[in-house]
């Protein structure tokens, strides 16, 4: 996969593992792709409930400047990361909700969006704090930006060897959601143009 540089911020509260997403796709990146990726992190005083977000660069070239100030795609997880960070999602980006916790309403003109219950499909694996990963899964269905297999890799690496399993179990389960989703949005664009030829 071949591409020059794209922006991506994930945003959500403490204890949903925002920065353990983005470690997750930098390392996919720059270690199982053998690309070049940058993250920074924000979060608030609190530990868990404050606001939480991850800046992630992923580039084909050397990253020059290491911030993300319009995101090509935007991951939000909670209802005031979307508030603060919605407005500054480029025109033409992808915009990821976690659709049980985030109400976005009319999608922002241009902008493609894509909702999984990430916290819903944790749960079904007995452990809702692996909706971060599921959450990665879901993200590189939908953009294509990362090879499942770099991303697989990257959640093994990343997490304790006890908890590698289920992690590995919602990666899946999120890349699985979001590969059926794209399949039936092909289809219904299938259908459209049909119709109006």
């Amino acid at each position: 996969m071949q591409r020059m540089l794209s922006e991506i911020r994930i945003a959500g509260f403490g204890g949903q593992g925002v920065i353990l997403a983005a470690v997750v796709i930098g390392k996919a990146e720059a270690i199982f792709h053998g690309g070049y990726a940058c993250m920074t992190q924000s979060f608030g005083p609190e530990a868990r409930g404050g606001s939480s977000s991850a800046q992630v660069i992923l580039s084909s070239e050397p990253i020059l400047y290491p911030y993300v100030a319009r995101p090509d795609v935007l991951v939000v997880m909670s209802q005031e990361a979307y508030k603060k960070f919605g407005p500054q999602l480029k025109p033409g980006g992808i915009l990821i909700t976690e659709q049980e916790l985030v109400q976005v309403g009319e999608a922002p003109r241009g902008v493609r969006m894509y909702g999984v219950p990430a916290t819903r499909l944790a749960e079904e694996l007995g452990r809702k704090m692996v909706l971060n990963i599921v959450m990665v899964g879901f993200f590189g269905a939908v953009t294509g930006l990362l090879e499942a297999d770099a991303l697989r890799k990257a959640v093994a690496d990343s997490v304790p060897p006890a908890f590698q399993k289920l992690n590995l179990q919602a990666f899946d389960k999120g890349y699985e959601y979001g590969s059926q989703l794209m399949v039936k949005l092909a289809d219904v664009e299938e259908a459209v143009s049909l119709e109006s030829a």
